[in-house]
């Protein structure tokens, strides 16, 4: 992989459009012809078996949410690593018909026994074998619900036909793949506590090998549930039972009730404006879209363009810190917490935080650091669609840390999520992606616990971009680095491939993936009082189509640091 640096971009494109100016100075001028719709449709996601899945669905005549629901589905059987059924998401859609855009939050909710107190050991601190591991972490799915949502809301075709993919490749397999071996790996030792996860990832008696076949036919028998009798077919019934009795085994507490309960959140998307562009985002549970609207709104005070490369990463890391620190203190689920969105995603905020800024210097953070994040690159899950209507779809899934909490409950083929630890379990305690919370995060029974999700629109005067991807705390810095690259005129492929960096406010210290930082532009940024981590692993699985309506083309961008993703566009019959 070739990273594209976006300042390289930034000084070639003013040089190329100078040299063609003067051949352009004579052409007459005409109205640029901007298309109604795309020519076509295009998906990318995190493997290529659910994107050849959710195309099969486009050619059957479904539209861009039909495509959704089987590129979910598909995701939960093939990247057990990163999402499923015991998880949850966010979905952002556009209607093409209605012009409307809206937010499905699928978030997963807090069970009313797992109050902070169960999560704490005999000491008073954090317990994170039972914040991270096991019945306790796992929080009440969310994706399920999704699922049925979007097919009886906003898709054309029944669920027994968008589902059928992803029961067929649960039933017959699919390849194992090197992250899925290497993250059971790492996961091993608690995985194999529960015989439900026995049952599934040893069940050729050992743990899954590359290029083996992985057949899951328990969770292809509750997908048919779902597909047959949509949410019964998961929440209540013979599969609700079955969740239920698995986590009483382990001695978890859920109820039938809050199982039946469980719906799902149709919100207002959050948008602004940068540039040329209005971005429409994921609004709080997720603290992604707000952290985008102060980053970008503090950042457009400069012409990062012009800035050379040390100075443009230094004002984006001040830009990173400060919405991070207000991310930290003030986001939550807003169905339990005021949280002052207007305000903080406000023009006016951002001028105030970037009056703060010393252009030159670093500002210290404000706490004492806390241990370095960890990655979370083989963790939840994106994908981006649209179709040849003009609608479309933004989705980042989770089951948030590798294979979630390792419960499979038995006889579902269904990996809880472990969930549980994106709350302030205890308050100013970093959670595993080393960001803290407070009471607005506390969990309570039926809250949904703060994400960094933010899968996002971009729609200028003539082009449309749809874009997400994982990366836990990382997510947000992931997306404004691709919402830059978009920026900055790179195309989709090239938009993933960007290098990436990221600071978060807590532990006081930029992060790069080894090679995104050239050793004088760490010189100048430790020169300004950063400290600096510039050779890291590189990290995030980006998903991203673009619309050009000026020349009506399509194209998708599947992140390189992912193998077994896959971008395609399908041409109009």
């Amino acid at each position: 992989m070739k990273p594209v640096r976006t300042w390289a971009v930034a000084i070639l494109l003013p040089l190329l459009l100078s040299l063609l100016a003067p051949a352009l100075a004579g052409v007459p001028s005409s109205p640029p012809v901007i298309a109604a719709h795309p020519p076509g449709a295009a998906i990318a996601s995190g493997h290529a078996l659910a994107t050849e899945a959710g195309l099969q669905i486009l050619r059957a005549g479904g539209n861009a949410f039909d495509a959704a629901v089987t590129v979910s589905a598909t995701l939960s059987v093939v990247e057990p690593i990163s999402s499923g059924l015991g998880g949850g998401g966010f979905f952002l859609l556009h209607d093409a018909r209605t012009g409307k855009d809206v937010f499905l939050d699928a978030r997963e909710t807090s069970p009313e026994a797992a109050t902070p107190a169960r999560f704490l050991d005999a000491a008073g601190a954090l317990d994170r074998n039972r914040s991270e591991n096991g019945p306790w972490s796992a929080g009440i799915p969310g994706l399920p619900a999704a699922l049925v949502e979007l097919a009886h809301k906003y898709g054309k075709l029944p669920l027994a036909t968008t589902l059928a993919p992803a029961i067929r490749i649960a039933r017959d397999g699919f390849p194992v793949y090197a992250r899925m071996e290497s993250g059971y790996g790492e996961r091993r030792a608690v995985m194999e506590r529960y015989p439900g996860t026995r049952a599934v990832f040893l069940a050729d008696g050992h743990p899954p090998k590359v290029g083996e076949t992985f057949r899951q036919p328990d969770l292809a028998r509750t997908l048919q549930a779902i597909a047959d009798k949509g949410f019964d077919g998961f929440y209540r019934g013979p599969v609700a039972d079955r969740l239920l009795a698995g986590v009483r085994a382990e001695g978890g507490k859920w109820t039938a009730a809050e199982l039946a309960g469980y719906r799902i959140r149709e919100r207002e998307p959050l948008r602004f404006l940068y540039h040329q562009w209005t971005i429409t985002t994921a609004p709080p549970p997720s603290s992604g879209g707000v952290a985008l609207a102060e980053i970008l709104q503090m950042a457009s005070g400069w012409d990062l363009r012009a800035l050379d490369p040390a100075h443009r990463v230094h004002i984006l890391v001040e830009a990173m810190r400060r919405a991070y620190r207000d991310r930290t203190i003030h986001l939550g689920d807003p169905d339990f917490v005021r949280v002052p969105v207007a305000r903080l995603a406000s023009a006016d905020y951002a001028a105030g935080l970037r009056a703060s800024i010393n252009p030159d210097k670093a500002t210290p953070s404000s706490l004492l650091p806390g241990q370095p994040a960890p990655l979370e690159d083989n963790e939840t899950t994106h994908f981006s669609i649209i179709d040849r209507d003009g609608n479309r779809v933004s989705a980042t899934q989770t089951i948030n840390l590798l294979y979630g909490s390792g419960l499979v409950a038995p006889g579902t083929g269904v990996l809880l999520n472990d969930e549980m630890d994106d709350f302030a379990l205890k308050p100013g305690t970093p959670n595993a992606f080393g960001v803290m919370g407070f009471a607005a995060n506390a969990p309570k029974p039926g809250k949904r616990m703060l994400s960094s999700m933010a899968p996002t629109f971009m729609e200028s005067p003539d082009k449309v971009a749809i874009l997400g991807s994982p990366g836990g705390s990382r997510i947000i810095t992931e997306v404004l680095l691709g919402i830059l690259g978009y920026d900055d005129g790179l195309t989709a492929q090239q938009v993933t491939q960007v290098p990436r960096f990221h600071h978060q406010w807590l532990p006081d210290v930029i992060s790069a993936e080894n090679g995104a930082l050239d050793p004088a532009t760490v010189k100048a940024l430790q020169a300004m009082g950063h400290t600096v981590n510039a050779g890291e692993a590189p990290w995030g699985n980006m998903q991203t189509v673009e619309w050009d309506k000026r020349g009506n083309t399509l194209s998708g961008g599947s992140d390189p640091r992912n193998p077994v993703g896959k971008a395609a566009v399908l041409p109009q019959p």
